[in-house]
């Protein structure tokens, strides 16, 4: 469906993009995730057309669209400030791009409606002007005007990320809905972990202009290709020379020479039936509580481990606690002592 080969994006002297390499299949929601300034907006906007690039072809549906003009892409963007027009009604704001293609009134008007349900609009809510209508609402219209043309492809750049952190899961769960509904093939920027594991098909982890890691959000979280993957996708301990020790003790391929991670879920505590299992004594330095699990602070190993346990409501430990760490090899994700640490 979508193709980016080779692509390279400099500003004067920097280059901003690396040999960028993607295949987006037909109605996959394929993320782009990174810290700020790693490149994912940057491909964004070299696809829609908004910026040239300095080498590398676009390809839409085999067709090289690199040098087609940015309204004849026949691509939706919503944008992170959704660039409605603030003093035209809701429906004026759809009808836009149906309006510049000279479609008839009569045509338009179904479009919109049409849409408008679609994304749980109401006929009175199309009457009002934008700036009368919340965050979560002005969102609905960003993406109704974006798909009420049909286009191909839709583009979000961070479209949830001005809104409060509960209407952020609440829409979220509504995008993805839209997106399997309509089966448009998207492309969401992000730089949060979580929105983008929920969402996504697949997602690619940017990094310094260069792409990391393409994968599943399982692959991406369980089978983290680089060290920087690693350490930017969700919380993870990286374990001591103590605790590594006592691990090649039990699995003698582990190499005591690279830097070695576990998950938070995958250290348990006082799990005496699991076999083939390092275990060590710690202390409970602290914990948070948040209902379905309990997040705590062990020392073991001559380092603070946060462990992830699901809460029975039975086996809930205190501060100043003793308990038995137990560790699987098979859990750790292990990589070269020279590659860069990230900083996530």
């Amino acid at each position: 469906m979508i193709r980016l080969e080779n692509i390279v994006v400099k500003f004067k002297d920097f280059t901003a993009l690396h040999n960028i390499n993607v295949h987006v299949k037909e109605g996959e929601f394929f993320t782009f995730l990174g810290p700020s300034g790693c490149g994912k907006t940057t491909t964004l906007r070299t696809l829609t057309g908004f910026i040239e690039p300095a080498e590398g072809r676009v390809y839409v549906r085999g067709e090289d669209i690199t040098d087609v003009p940015i309204e004849k892409r026949n691509i939706g963007i919503v944008f992170q400030s959704y660039a409605l027009f603030p003093t035209m009604t809701v429906y004026d704001n759809i009808a836009f791009g149906l309006k510049v293609k000279k479609l008839k009134k009569q045509e338009i008007d179904e479009k919109v409606r049409v849409i408008a349900r679609k994304v749980d609009l109401t006929d009175e809510q199309l009457a009002k002007a934008v700036s009368q209508l919340s965050g979560g609402q002005q969102q609905r219209v960003a993406i109704a005007r974006a798909l009420v043309t049909e286009p191909a492809i839709i583009c979000l750049d961070e479209p949830l990320s001005n809104l409060d952190a509960k209407l952020r899961v609440q829409l979220r769960e509504e995008l993805k809905k839209m997106q399997r509904e309509f089966g448009i093939t998207s492309i969401y920027v992000t730089h949060d972990q979580e929105e983008a594991l929920t969402l996504s098909d697949r997602i690619a982890v940017f990094n310094k202009g260069v792409i990391e890691q393409i994968g599943t959000p399982n692959e991406i979280y369980n089978h983290s290709a680089t060290e920087f993957v690693c350490n930017f996708i969700g919380d993870i301990n990286r374990l001591s020379d103590e605790i590594v020790k006592g691990l090649a003790g039990i699995d003698p391929s582990i190499d005591p020479a690279k830097h070695h991670y576990i998950r938070l879920e995958r250290v348990h505590v006082n799990d005496t039936e699991s076999e083939n299992t390092f275990r060590i004594s710690g202390q409970v330095r602290d914990r948070e509580y948040y209902g379905l699990y309990i997040k705590y602070y062990v020392e073991a190993g001559g380092q603070l481990l946060k462990v992830m346990e699901r809460n029975d409501g039975v086996h809930i430990y205190e501060p100043g606690d003793t308990v038995t760490i137990g560790i699987s090899p098979k859990d750790l994700m292990s990589y070269e002592a020279t590659e860069t640490e990230a900083k996530a």
